[in-house]
């Protein structure tokens, strides 16, 4: 195992630049590849090669599944916060939230409201009580008071559903980034992503994983306030006159400082919110971390901290949208023959970067892109893996008593196959819709990881069958209306109309599934029903005071 990570220690860079060389000429002598930004591509093998040393240096301490899983429980609640923050900041909002200010202005920002204000919930609300009850993942929150091995089958397999949607979204987006900044072919930049996530979470586990978001979250919080700071020196320093200059600018014109020029529908925008409000709490790689930090207060902290840093971030991204209405519409230097955003909407916080600071903060805000997709990559990496050998094999299969040895091979062996399942979905899936695989696993977690979280720790009246019903429902409801809306059934089917009109349906699939919970839960009137809400007592005082405070009164 140790000659293996020294092996893509040493290969990796090379692995990039073989890449390079071979994106120089064209894919399959076809398609003609951009210009390579040479800037970019040294900072991101700067960052590649501090993130491996990293990851080496983790290697030394992740002897065991429990540091792999939460880092040996000693990251600090600013730590934590930081991690979370580059766990969360992927190249999506960057890129994604940029791109929709400057089609649409106010209109950009209601994907990032509801992801937000998730933060506040899970400190003031989660935090406490997940970390109390919990050890590696969210599962061991939910199977402390209901039939432990049948919840953690239904729950494990939610999880690794959302962890591979998720992954999905992940490499489309990188091969499709890098395919465009670094001149590698999307084959090899999938490849490049997995190789090197592999790396960080096979032989580092948590620990290296947890540095390489904190890293990844300084860089990019550090490139996006260059970048403002750069914007306003233009306007003197005055939001309202870089609000003025972006009205002047956009087609639409005054219609940018009000909703309504890309989401019209009122009903839209509340699924949305929804979607990705209940999504937020109830991804699993997210959860995760409150594991890492020693007690139930550095766990506050850490979505403390998450809430600062991601609040500053979504705010500055507020001057770079409007930043790019301002100085990049009508410069026909960032437009092609026809008129379009050179390599679409999605460039246009990268074509800001280049208009402000040039090719040095293009490279930079390039390889910073590519870093945050990585980070993302380990966390979800890291919670699939977890789901499979802790909540499956440890727990389940081997009944709580598991060789640690035998569960650490597990693991890394899990790694290896997500990283594989990653590399050939995200090649299959290259020429489909992003924002729709992106849709998937938000409206999954919010119709079944969420409601089942939520009532395990909140309601006396749940019971195992309830949960199992109700995720059940949850996520056949989510697939089948995501099918059915217009990003399957138009964008992908070909139809004309889709059946159901909206693209976030947690709006309707959320309650649907507390529904089935809530009903199934009242009628049970089985033994295991009787038990599941006698245990609620115990459990309410453990998540209030710790795991010692209720002695042995759960039953599993």
């Amino acid at each position: 195992m140790k000659a293996m990570f020294l092996f893509l220690l040493r290969s990796a860079p090379l692995l990039v630049l073989s890449g390079v060389a071979a994106a120089a000429g064209s894919i399959d002598g076809e398609v003609e590849q951009q210009p390579l930004n040479t800037t970019a591509i040294v900072m991101f093998l700067l960052f590649v090669v501090m993130t491996l040393l990293i990851t080496w240096r983790a290697a030394k301490t992740t002897t065991s599944s429990a540091a792999f899983y939460n880092a040996g429980g000693k990251i600090t609640g600013l730590q934590n916060g930081a991690a979370i923050a580059g766990d969360f900041m992927s190249a999506a909002s960057f890129l994604g939230i940029t791109g929709l200010i400057f089609v649409g202005g106010f209109d950009g920002m209601i994907l990032s409201l509801g992801a937000f204000a998730a933060w506040p919930l899970l400190m003031f609300m989660f935090a406490k009580r997940v970390r109390n009850l919990g050890s590696f993942t969210f599962v061991d929150v939910v199977s402390q008071r209901l039939a432990r091995g049948q919840i953690r089958i239904v729950a494990s397999i939610g999880t690794i559903a959302v962890v591979i949607m998720y992954l999905i979204a992940q490499m489309v987006g990188a091969g499709k980034l890098i395919q465009l900044l670094f001149g590698l072919p999307y084959e090899v930049a999938v490849i490049t992503v997995s190789a090197l996530v592999l790396a960080y979470v096979a032989f580092g586990g948590m620990l290296a994983t947890t540095w390489v978001q904190i890293i990844k979250a300084t860089l990019l919080l550090t490139g996006v306030t260059l970048i403002a700071i750069l914007i306003l020196a233009r306007t003197g320093f005055s939001f309202n006159e870089l609000l003025s200059l972006a009205v002047e600018k956009h087609p639409k014109g005054e219609a940018i400082l009000s909703p309504g020029v890309v989401f019209k529908d009122p009903v839209q925008i509340a699924t949305i919110q929804v979607s990705m409000l209940f999504g937020t709490l109830g991804l699993p790689h997210i959860l995760m971390r409150l594991f890492t930090v020693p007690d139930m207060r550095q766990a506050q902290l850490s979505a403390f901290y998450a809430s600062l840093f991601m609040g500053y971030f979504y705010l500055v991204l507020l001057v770079l949208g409007f930043g790019t209405v301002a100085f990049i519409y009508g410069n026909p230097e960032y437009f092609d023959a026809d008129g379009k955003l050179t390599g679409g909407i999605n460039m246009a916080a990268i074509h800001i970067a280049s208009a402000m600071g040039g090719d040095i903060l293009t490279g930079f805000m390039s390889a910073v892109s590519f870093a945050t997709i990585l980070a993302v990559v380990a966390g979800l990496t890291v919670s699939g893996a977890a789901a499979i050998s802790h909540d499956l094999y440890a727990q389940v299969i081997k009944q709580g008593e598991p060789d640690p040895k035998t569960e650490l091979r597990i693991t890394r062996i899990a790694v290896f196959v997500i990283g594989l399942v990653a590399v050939v979905l995200g090649i299959a899936f290259e020429n489909e819709n992003v924002a729709f695989i992106a849709v998937m696993p938000m409206v999954t977690a919010a119709s079944v990881t969420f409601p089942i979280l939520l009532l395990s720790m909140f309601w006396s009246g749940l019971t195992t069958r309830g949960a199992t019903y109700g995720a059940i429902a949850g996520f056949l409801s989510s697939l089948l209306l995501i099918v059915l809306g217009p990003q399957v059934w138009v964008s992908v089917i070909g139809n004309e109309q889709p059946l159901f009109p909206y693209d976030y349906p947690g709006l309707f699939t959320m309650p649907f599934a507390f529904a089935v919970i809530w009903l199934v839960s009242v009628t049970d009137r089985s033994a295991r029903g009787e038990i599941d809400r006698a245990n609620y007592h115990s459990l309410l005082v453990r998540s209030e005071f710790g795991e010692k405070a209720a002695g042995e009164g759960a039953v599993g």
